[in-house]
């Protein structure tokens, strides 16, 4: 029983990390080649590998090469549901607080 919460333990490391959850949210529906989360990220070829790396590693994503990229894509579109939860979950304690914040 234990293995089970070692292994949620390890998944929810994802979730740990804006650049991850970043990344997460452009995969929400999509496949997308590690170019285009550059440029949509605005962030080092270097820094998106190493987290999709880490997100590889997790299960969170998969891989495939197409000529010369790679695309990665969400294992489990259930993956994106719990991304939404925390986040309903944070925009009501936000409102709660007074502090709305429209980017959510």
């Amino acid at each position: 029983m234990k293995e089970i919460y070692e292994i949620h333990a390890e998944m929810c490391k994802v979730f740990s990390n804006s650049t991850r959850l970043e990344i997460l949210n452009l995969l929400r529906d999509k496949e997308l080649s590690v170019t285009e989360l550059i440029k949509k990220t605005k962030l080092s070829q270097a820094n998106i590998s190493q987290h999709l790396s880490i997100m590889k590693s997790k299960g969170i994503v998969t891989s495939n090469r197409k000529g010369k990229n790679i695309y990665y894509k969400l294992t489990n579109p259930k993956i994106i549901k719990a991304f939404d939860i925390i986040r309903d979950v944070l925009t009501e304690k936000l409102k709660k607080n007074g502090k709305i914040v429209e980017e959510l």
